[in-house]
Formats: structure tokens, sequence, C-alpha cells
């Protein structure tokens, strides 16, 4: 019998998720039945929407998340003991999984949550598989590439820029072409977006006049935004847009600790919408979730050519990854924050 770990959530976030909303729970897994694999978890990950989407379930629940993983024990001929997989088994050191059995997929309405070969990674760290070459990295490509559609030449703005998703949509925004401006929350990332990653301009936008600095940055305009904040920092940066502008939102982590009465008092958009004729288009990933495959094989082209830089924080250890989760959601991370089980 194998002995795994797993995080429960045993009392839905209020505000920001606290340590004692968690509890690990240690149970002895079943034997392994037909078409099974039993799975050791090397990398768990991190991610604003495990804040965001809590209140679609009622306490007490497993914590949902990707991970990456070995398999130890097979009866599934697909899927031999060495293959590393990715699956959404959550926050767990060790697992059982039927490949052929779509997990919860959060209420998304769309694809749910399966189980996949990790991509060929060709040498590059397996824990790009939930980062970079994982779901953060597909919702980078398809978000900016099929919503925004930036041309060569245009200017592009990204929130959240030295997060796991932000910091990869800028860089293929700047491998097409276009001029990029970064907005995140601290003076180092600020040095990071622009140092390590190329951008044109970063701003720290707890700590600039954003109107002034964006007439500044791009006194021609601003052709598409990737937004995954919302609120008053989004009102100001579509205040810059250009007529006919392409906005994608993948997120509003502004409002994800707030009541709706309090997220009723952000700025109305509406009437910038109207007046410059922008198309305003949220996405989830999954929606192009058969064409993943695709994505994976440009972005790991891009890693090994070196035009694109895949930043992450690593934190060890199983017992801290509520901590990781916290520093990510605080804003400690430069890149995609992960845990190494």
């Amino acid at each position: 019998m194998v002995k795994a770990r797993k995080y429960v959530v045993k009392k839905n976030f209020v505000g920001d998720p606290k340590k004692d909303d968690f509890e690990i729970v240690e149970y002895e897994l079943p034997p392994l039945e037909d078409r099974h694999i039993l799975v050791k978890v090397e990398w768990i990950s991190v991610d604003p929407y495990q804040w965001a989407y809590t209140s679609k379930y009622k306490a007490p629940y497993d914590q949902f998340s990707y991970q990456v993983g070995i398999i130890q024990a097979s009866k599934h001929k697909n899927f031999p003991v060495g293959t590393r997989v990715v699956s959404h088994h959550g926050w767990c050191d060790y697992c059982i999984m039927n490949p052929e059995v779509q997990v919860d997929g959060i209420n998304f309405g769309v694809l749910d949550f399966g189980v996949y070969k990790l991509p060929d990674l060709q040498g590059l760290p397996a824990s790009l598989g939930i980062g970079a070459v994982g779901m953060p990295g597909a919702t980078a490509y398809f978000g900016l590439l099929e919503v925004c559609k930036p041309k060569a030449g245009e200017t592009v703005v990204v929130t959240t820029a030295a997060g796991a998703v932000g910091s990869v949509a800028g860089q293929i925004a700047k491998i097409k072409g276009c001029k990029v401006i970064g907005f995140t929350g601290s003076d180092s990332k600020v040095q990071w977006l622009k140092k390590e990653l190329g951008f044109e301009h970063a701003f720290n936008y707890k700590t600039v006049d954003v109107g002034k600095a964006l007439r500044e940055a791009a006194p021609n305009g601003i052709d598409c935004y990737f937004d995954s904040v919302g609120g008053e920092l989004s009102y100001l940066i579509m205040q810059q847009m250009n007529s006919y502008g392409r906005v994608a939102i993948c997120g509003s982590i502004s409002s994800y600790s707030h009541s709706l009465a309090e997220t009723n008092n952000s700025p109305t958009l509406q009437p910038l919408i109207v007046l410059k004729q922008l198309k305003v288009e949220g996405f989830i990933v999954f929606r192009w979730m058969e064409r993943w495959p695709e994505a994976f094989a440009d972005l790991s082209k891009w890693i090994k050519s070196g035009q694109l830089k895949a930043g992450e924080h690593v934190t060890v250890g199983f017992e801290n990854v509520v901590d990781a989760f916290q520093g990510m959601l605080s804003g400690a991370n430069c890149g995609k924050a992960v845990v190494k089980v």
C-alpha cells in the first residue's frame, strides 16, 4: 500500500487564502485497478485561478491544480512506468488516476481537464509542463495570437506582466515584432521585464501615474491589451487605446477577493468600448485544448532558441505549498510559481 498526502480546503476562502483554510490529510491509496496508473508527483502548480474558483465548491474539498508526475506503476498499456504525465489532480504527492476519465473542470462549461503525456521538452526542465509549456503558456499563446492578433509594429500592453502568463504573452508579442509595455507590482520586476525579457517599457502600477506613463511610452496609442487584472488599472489603460483596438481578458485579479458590491464600484468601461470601437473578448484557454500541442511546439522552440525566457519561482517541499500559493498571490514570483515536491 502507498501512503499519500493531499491538501484539503477545509473552509472556503474569505479574502486572501490563509494557512488555516487548509489541512494536509494522509491516507492509503487503494490497489491499482485495470487501466489505472500510480503517479508520484514531482511538481505542483500554484495559480490565481485556484483562488478565483474556490466559490465553485463547498468546503471541504481537495485543492485542485495542475501537476507533473512520473508513473510508478501502471495497468494501462499506453501509459507505461517511467512516463511523465500532466494532470489536474491537485496538491498531492501520490495519486491514482485513469487516463481515460476526465476530472472535474471547475464548471468552466468547456472541455474538462484530462491527463496527457508531458510534451517533448527537448531537455528543458519538466516543471515547464505546468508553466511556459503548459496551461499558462497556452493561455498566453492563444489569448495573444487568436484574440488580440497583434501585427508587427503595433503596441501591446500586458498587465501582471511578470507573472506566469503575462511574461510569456509579452515575449510572444516581442517575437511577433511588437512594441511591448508591461505593468507589474514592484520595481525589481520592472527591471526584470526590461533587462531580462526585453520589454521596451515597464512600470510599477503602484507608484506611477499610469495615464501619464502610457502617454509618454506610447504616444501613438495602444493597439492590443492583454488583461488579467481588470478594475481601475484596466480602465486607465483602455483610455489610451486606439480605435479598433483589441483586448484579451483572461482574468480579473483585482476582484478575486471582493464582493459583488465592491466590484460594482469599478470604473465603467462601456463608454470607452463604444467610442473607441474596441473588440473586448474574455477567454478560457480550454477553448483551444485540441490545439495545445501546436502551442507547446512553438513555445518549446522559442525557449530552446533563446527567443523566450521561461522564468520560474521554485519553492521546495510539499509542506510549503500554501506558502508558495500565498507568495504567488502577493506577487513574490517572477515567472511561473511552482513547487518541487
